[in-house]
């Protein structure tokens, strides 16, 4: 059960504007609403104006200044438009959280060009923000940096070949910048999800049913990774780290097994290869 977010995060040290990728729905509109009830002011980034425009309504009601943008994080020259919007402000925290396996194909079987779109949306777009935003940061020697990843990138798993991948290479990439910027004063958090329920999930028809599975609720684990803001590089959310543990041990091939098979009844596909 979700619980009242109470975080109070420090708006000078992350303020004040926060830039929020996939900030329409879920854990980033979330993440929105509890930084705004600290006082910060808020960028919302995603693709589809109607779910935007409706979280900005409702998180200006906190009485913060809200932008939108509109922008396929996957084109070309989104971090240009991203960063021509925000010309005018300071922006002291970052979260990507705009990240998805779009093309859900075994590889051989998928389209190149598909999931070249899938690593623009989940490696590209974030190297690009972090480095155009932390260098801000730094120079200011305050702020922070958020990659919301997935567990799916401690383990290989069916469909998601270019996906894990994808989460796996940004989790290395999350403890690396945090090394960098650590004597800076800019933290960096690799805010790791497990299964969470969020618009996205359901609408693709996933169990949450499953016994013994741990599902998470947006608001938590938002509220998770503003607590954790300052303890880099990397914090599993919803109760998850025991997983991510015994998803990073030597048997590589038991591991991926184990978790090819919890991931066939999280899709309601048991008995399936």
């Amino acid at each position: 059960m979700a619980t009242e977010p109470n975080t109070t995060i420090d708006a000078h040290r992350y303020g004040p504007w926060a830039v929020i990728a996939g900030g329409s729905e879920g854990v980033g509109a979330e993440f929105a609403d509890q930084l705004a009830a600290s006082g910060i002011n808020i960028v919302l980034l995603a693709r589809r104006e109607g779910p935007l425009t409706e979280t900005a309504d409702r998180v200006r009601a906190r009485g913060v200044q809200v932008r939108t943008v509109a922008v396929d994080l996957t084109a070309a020259d989104a971090p240009a438009r991203v960063a021509e919007a925000t010309s005018d402000i300071e922006v002291g925290l970052l979260i990507f959280n705009a990240g998805a396996n779009t093309h859900s194909a075994e590889f051989l079987d998928g389209d190149l060009d598909a999931f070249a779109g899938m690593n623009a949306l989940n490696v590209s777009a974030p190297l690009a923000l972090a480095h155009h935003f932390g260098r801000g940061m730094r120079e200011r020697g305050r702020g922070g940096i958020v990659l919301v990843g997935s567990l799916t990138g401690y383990s290989g798993s069916m469909r998601h070949t270019v996906y894990g991948g994808s989460k796996a290479y940004l989790r290395i990439f999350a403890e690396s910048l945090w090394l960098e910027l650590r004597e800076h004063n800019v933290d960096v958090l690799h805010l790791v999800l497990g299964v969470t329920r969020t618009p996205a999930m359901e609408r693709v028809g996933l169990n949450f049913d499953v016994p013994g599975m741990r599902v998470a609720e947006p608001v938590d684990v938002a509220r998770e990774g503003l607590e954790n803001l300052a303890n880099g590089p990397v914090f599993v959310a919803g109760g998850n780290g025991e997983a991510a543990t015994l998803s990073s041990g030597p048997d590589r091939a038991k591991i991926v097994l184990g978790s090819h098979r919890r991931m066939q009844r999280l899709l309601g596909l048991e008995g399936s290869k």
